[in-house]
């Protein structure tokens, strides 16, 4: 394995690549063609009729909240009746799914909005929600690689994609320019709802204009809404929301919070579970295991979502039946249910909890504020995926398949191993 040189990438627990290989560098989303996703929708099922209106949302350059928010506000609707199954990249050409509740055929055809498509599929009985897709097809275009060895270092990249790389949750997860989402899902959970709001709004990263990280700072040492409000840009929608709340309710941090969409909100949270996650497998490479080497107190994942803890007596077996591709080793993201930690993954993951003093009674406040429930879940530790790839002249194209929860950004990162905000 190779380690990360990169500050922000190791701030996030992404300590590690999984192949020795020199990477191609590069540049990722020149223009939003370069990263094109296409959701794998489930097969439907149950009656063809229903309240839901599904439909194909086609949308270039786009961030799906955003996106949401702009067709509601054409429907006449709120934004809660919209529902979708994954969240998309912003710069990307993304196409996937969305259900309407109680809206028609053609009032959605009305709808004119710039670089966005959407296209009636059928009715259903239920909403979408998180995790209803089969996972995720993308067509990639890596632009200005390096031009040494080139054909190699791809090549073996490839290989080493077909037998497993680390799972990480991808830098998306945590906020593109600004990767603060986990963070103030750590303040939620500690119940420290002002440290989330000045963490949201205040907390400035070096990938932003210099003229919005002057405001953030500004309201982060002197907490004066007023200024902030008026310095804010408009297209800071979310953070002008709260700060409008907080004006006219001073110091309600929690009511401030409750102006984002709830998905927004449960994202929060559930970033903080990623970057468990993240640090979690991190540190099974620092104490030298590997992805397929199975240790007593692991957890295995089977296809069939069939679950089980490898034992002395259980691990040969678990050992042959990784190999075989039947199961993958799994940490389990903690939630509002105490979980004994077994094996050193959820050791480490304890480990993490109890610095930030964080336990699943923490959970299940944040979930009944947030109206989410927070359960946790097992994540494989390895992502594996069949490449499609060329070369032209400079550029590295990739064609590849990966299940829900899965980021694409992990699989290029691979191939360039170069500072990760040339991938956003």
């Amino acid at each position: 394995m190779k380690k990360s040189t990169y500050p922000l990438e190791l701030l996030l627990g992404m300590k590690y690549y999984a192949s020795d290989a020199e990477g191609i560098g590069g540049k990722l989303r020149s223009v939003p063609e370069d990263f094109m996703v296409e959701e794998i929708p489930l097969p439907k099922k149950g009656t063809a009729s229903g309240p839901y209106l599904i439909c194909t949302l086609t949308k270039t350059n786009w961030e799906l909240q955003h996106a949401i928010k702009e067709i509601a506000k054409r429907l006449g609707i709120s934004h809660r009746r919209i529902g979708w199954a994954g969240t998309k990249d912003r710069n990307a050409v993304t196409q996937q799914r969305i259900s309407i509740y109680n809206v028609t055929a053609e009032q959605v055809s009305e709808i004119r909005l710039k670089d966005i498509i959407l296209e009636p599929v059928g009715q259903v009985n239920k909403a979408l929600s998180l995790g209803d897709l089969l996972g995720n097809r993308f067509a990639i275009t890596i632009r200005d690689t390096e031009p040494v060895d080139r054909d190699s270092r791809v090549h073996a990249t490839n290989e080493t994609l077909r037998e497993g790389i680390p799972n990480y949750f991808g830098l998306q997860r945590f906020g593109a320019t600004r990767p603060v989402t986990h963070l103030v899902g750590t303040w939620i959970l500690r119940n420290d709802f002002e440290q989330a709001v000045m963490t949201y709004i205040g907390k400035e990263f070096p990938g932003e204009p210099e003229d919005v990280r002057t405001v953030r700072t500004a309201f982060f040492t002197t907490r004066d809404v007023k200024t902030a409000l008026h310095d804010l840009p408009p297209q800071m929608s979310y953070e002008r929301a709260m700060l409008h709340y907080l004006y006219a309710h001073p110091d309600d941090y929690s009511g401030a919070l409750s102006e984002l969409p709830p998905k927004l909100l449960s994202m929060f949270v559930s970033a903080f579970q990623s970057y468990l996650f993240n640090c979690a497998l991190s540190q099974r490479f620092d104490d030298g295991h590997t992805l397929t080497e199975p240790l007593v107190g692991d957890r295995l994942l089977f296809s069939n979502g069939r679950s089980d803890i490898i034992t002395g007596t259980s691990r040969n077996a678990a050992s042959m039946h990784i190999k075989r591709g039947r199961c993958s080793i799994a940490l389990f993201m903690p939630g509002q249910e105490h979980i004994e930690a077994k094996g050193e993954g959820a050791i480490a993951i304890e480990a993490i909890l109890g610095k930030y003093e964080i336990t699943s009674e923490d959970f299940k406040r944040a979930s009944a504020f947030v109206h989410t429930k927070f359960d946790g879940a097992l994540r494989p530790i390895a992502l594996k995926a069949d490449i499609e790839s060329s070369i032209d002249v400079t550029n590295v194209k990739l064609q590849f398949t990966l299940p829900p929860g899965h980021y694409a950004t992990t699989v290029c990162r691979e191939y360039m191993k170069t500072d990760p905000v040339r991938m956003i």
